[in-house]
This record gives structure tokens, C-alpha cells and sequence, in this order.
């Protein structure tokens, strides 16, 4: 490590107050960043393109913002950065620079940050577990055999190991969270529509798709929201902006709060234990707070919500693929990509535009009935996830699974996917994992992972609290009062 020990004992807020008083420079926060990548990459893989020689440039230069001299690290999806490749997990971009900026790019450049590289992702971020080959897996801090979830595992692993105390993230069906859980972080998914996808994307997944962080800290994520919050020019929609600074409600008491809980499976079928354990705990925490907590759940019709989905995330993945021929500037084929994501591709090419459009249809109506529930409740709170993490390559496909996925995209065979009930069950292994937090990327509801439990094997389990459309900032009130309640800042991996 370089001079500055004290470099995990603030979160970025607090590192960027250092530079603004001029105890420490710019400089010396980036080679510390450096010095750590160097020093726990090798064993994590978190950071998978270092930005090193551009990121001395810019802490040399004059910086202003919140954030002003603070590392940061983006996700290689999602964000790309002029003249720099972005491979989102598929070996045939990982060579490939990018044009221009994303605009949330230029919106961490205003708010002083300092990009030090880009972090490991699975291919096309369609994985809970980040684990590509192209990449190769990323692995939790916390303990190497085990997965920092996904998509933006590589965020998670980093900001954990102490690398900078946030990361860019993305969130599609639980991309922040899933990894904010298996890691021991905060990670808030904002409302559709609160930060900016363009000027390269309209929705991204049909609008599931959110991008912001995950931090060490509330504050820091309340502050880097303030910082990114808004649409960008031409936007398919515009949410209306918060009342005041989101960073403002930190430390606001939120009053007492209508929560329900729940501990039902939603998209699965069972749910560990000590999960479940993590759910009541919080539940008697928030009572113990003065909160109004009963047991309830928004109504859910499992097989029709998993179908539709399915539709929509194949869909999707097919127009990736074809968009990767694009960028490359040939048609790419089964050798291209990865078994799951070829195979996945092929089952949205085999469905129709007015198959796409009923599932679709049907997500949309299910989720008014969800808006219905949180008119009764200000806050639901569940497990992030159903299980603790697990590990590394627990969610490849079988052997004999390989061998048959490999046959299909070989014979271009999608129409046999859908007959057979393949990808459905492929899908339910991950929504064995992740049953809470694909329907909040549905309805677009804001929603955050607080790190409140731990296994009995040390492992992190986080907790889940999901608030009405547009409402982070009861999120931020609620996520700042358990945090003092239960402080996990200076909860960090051995080292």
C-alpha cells in the first residue's frame, strides 16, 4: 500500500472533504486506489481494465463537485466512456472503444470523481453471479470460493475490498442489489427514469434497467443520486424531480412508517433460513424503532410473472446480440458468446413481436396492482435474496445441460428451447437465488439492499425495503435510521 492508511476510514463524502481542506491531494487518493487494485485484483478480479494514465491526468487537473478527487470505478455495461472499450462480458468487444460518452459519465466528470478503472461483469449482465468467460469469474472479498453476485459483481468486490468506497452499478433484475447483499453493501436501485441511459439508449430492458451505485455509505449514495438525478435530452420519459437534495434526507427522521414484510418465496420455492432469520430481526428492529411492521405481500401470480419476464429478458437478448454484430461490423454467431446467452437469444428470436407485447401487457397490469398494495404501506421490507451467496460456479449449467445447449446453438434450434421448457427451467435456477428483486425492476420502484445479516459461515445476507414510484427519499430516511441503529461501516472483509 502507498501513504494514506486512512483510506477506508471515510467514505467518499468524507475523502472528498480531505482534498477540499487540503489534508490529502487528489493524487495520493489515486495511487492509494492503485496501490490496493494492484495489491487485491489478482486474487478477486474485480477490476478488469485499469484507466490508470488517463486517471493521473485528471487528479492533476483542477476538480470541483461533491465528489471532487474521489476514485471510482465504472462497470464495463451500461456507461461507456469515449475512446475506451467497453466488452460487457463478451469477448468479442472487449477490444472494441466506445464513441462518445454516456451522459451519466459526464455527470460523475462534473461531480469530480476519478475514473481508476472498469469492473468485472457476466456477459451482457444476464447473470445473478459474475463468473464470464470472457472475463473470468470475480470473487467476494469476503471469501474467495464464493460468488460477490451480479451483474455488477466486479462494482461490489471492489468497493468491499476497499478499492474506493463507491462503484458505478447497474440494475436490471437485481444487478446493485444481488451484489450489495453478497458483499456487505449498500445498494440502492433508483425509480425508472431518475438517472439519465442516453445519449446511446432510450429504456434499456424494456425500462427494468436502472443505473447508480453501490457505496459504503447512505450518504454517499444519496449524494451521487443528487449528482446524477434527471432526465437527459431526449428521454423517453421524465420523472418528477425529489422535493429537496436527496443527501438532505439523510438523517431526517422518517416518522412512523406503515411496513409490511414478508418472508414468502414470490418467485421461488423455498428460502434459506438464515435469510428468514435476517427478515424477522429487521422486522423487530424497525418495531423496536417505533415503525408499524405487520406481515403481508403484494399479490403475485408466479408462473404468468416468470413467462413474461422470460419473454421480455429473451427479447432483449436477442436485439444484444444482433447490436454486438453491429458494433463488431459482422453478423456473429453461436461461437461469439456464451452457451446461456446464444441459446437465450435464439428463444427470443422463436417468439413473436405480439408475443414480446403481451408479456408486456401482462407485467404492466400486474404491476398496477402492486402500486394498489403500497397504498396501504409505505415500505416493503424481504430478503434481498433467498439464500446467502454461494459459490463460485454453483450457477453453471450441468454437464449434460451444456451438452444440449451446445446442440441447440449449433442447429439454431430456439423453437426447441420453448417447447421443451428449457429456458424456464434454466430461469427458475436463477430465481431460485433471486425471487425479491426482479419484480421492483417490473414496476420501477425504487429499492435498496441494506447489509443487516450475516450467515453463521460470516457471509453477508442483506435486507431488502422497497418504497412507493419516485419515493427514495423515504428509502434514504429509513436506510440512514437502521444504519445508526446498526452501524456496518466499519463491518469490512479481513485483509
Amino acid at each position: 500500500m502507498s501513504g494514506f492508511a486512512e483510506y477506508e476510514d471515510y467514505d467518499a463524502l468524507g475523502l472528498a472533504a480531505l482534498v477540499r481542506e487540503g489534508d490529502v491531494s487528489a493524487a495520493e487518493l489515486l495511487e492509494e486506489a492503485i496501490a490496493r487494485v494492484e495489491a487485491g485484483n489478482p486474487r478477486l478480479n474485480a477490476v478488469v481494465f485499469k484507466l490508470y494514465e488517463s486517471a493521473r491526468k485528471t487528479a492533476a487537473s483542477e476538480l470541483s463537485g461533491p465528489f471532487a478527487g474521489v476514485p471510482f470505478f465504472i462497470k464495463d455495461l451500461m456507461a461507456p466512456l469515449a475512446g475506451v472499450p467497453m466488452s460487457q462480458g463478451n469477448r468479442r468487444l472487449m477490444g472494441i472503444a466506445r464513441e462518445q460518452d454516456a451522459e451519466i459519465v459526464k455527470r460523475w466528470r462534473k461531480a469530480g470523481l476519478v475514473f481508476v478503472g472498469k469492473t468485472n461483469v457476466p456477459e451482457f449482465g444476464l447473470s445473478p453471479v459474475t463468473e464470464s468467460t470472457a472475463l473470468g469469474p470475480c470473487r467476494n472479498p469476503w471469501n474467495p470460493d464464493y460468488t460477490p453476485g451480479g451483474s455488477s459483481g466486479g462494482a461490489a468486490a471492489a468497493v468491499a475490498a476497499g478499492f474506493a468506497p463507491m462503484a458505478h452499478a447497474t440494475d436490471g433484475g437485481g444487478s446493485i442489489r444481488i451484489p450489495a447483499s453478497c458483499c456487505g453493501l449498500f445498494g440502492l436501485k433508483p425509480t425508472r427514469g431518475r438517472t439519465p441511459t442516453g445519449p446511446g439508449a432510450g429504456e434499456i430492458w424494456r425500462g427494468f434497467s436502472a443505473g447508480h451505485a453501490i457505496t459504503r455509505s447512505v450518504r454517499d449514495s444519496a449524494a451521487l443520486l443528487d449528482a446524477t438525478q434527471g432526465a437527459d435530452l431526449g428521454a423517453p420519459y421524465e420523472i418528477k424531480p425529489p422535493d429537496r437534495p436527496f443527501l438532505n434526507e439523510v438523517g431526517e427522521p422518517p416518522g412512523r412508517l406503515r411496513i409490511a414484510f414478508s418472508t414468502s418465496p414470490f418467485l421461488a420455492s423455498a428460502v434459506h433460513p438464515e435469510c428468514v432469520e435476517g427478515v424477522e430481526a429487521t422486522a423487530a428492529l424497525l418495531e423496536e424503532l417505533g415503525h408499524n411492521v405487520v406481515e403481508a405481500a403484494p399479490p403475485l401470480e408466479r408462473e404468468p410473472l416468470i413467462l413474461a419476464f422470460l419473454k421480455i429478458l429473451a427479447g432483449e437478448t436477442r436485439a444484444d446480440v444482433e447490436a454486438a454484430g453491429r458494433i463488431v461490423g459482422r453478423p456473429l454467431g453461436f461461437t461469439d458468446f456464451e452457451l446461456s446467452t446464444y441459446v437465450l437469444s435464439l428463444l427470443g428470436k422463436s417468439w413473436s413481436a405480439g408475443d414480446y407485447a403481451d408479456a408486456s401487457r401482462t407485467l404492466q397490469t400486474w404491476a398496477r396492482g402492486v402500486g394498489a398494495f403500497f397504498s396501504d404501506y409505505d415500505v416493503l421490507l424481504t430478503p434481498t435474496l433467498a439464500a446467502p451467496p454461494v459459490r463460485i460456479g454453483a450457477m453453471s449449467p450441468a454437464p449434460a445441460q451444456t451438452a444440449f445447449l451446445e446442440a441447440i446453438g449449433r442447429l439454431h434450434a430456439g423453437w426447441f428451447v420453448k417447447v421443451t421448457g428449457l429456458a424456464r427451467l434454466l430461469a427458475e435456477k436463477s430465481l431460485s437465488v433471486m425471487p425479491y428483486t426482479p419484480l421492483f425492476n417490473v414496476t420501477g420502484q425504487p429499492a435498496a439492499s441494506l447489509p443487516l445479516h450475516f450467515s453463521r459461515e460470516g457471509l453477508p445476507i442483506g435486507m431488502q425495503i422497497v418504497s412507493r414510484w419516485g419515493d427514495e427519499a423515504t428509502l434514504f430516511r429509513l436506510a440512514a435510521q437502521l444504519e445508526t441503529a446498526r452501524p456496518w461501516f466499519k463491518r469490512t472483509p479481513p485483509r
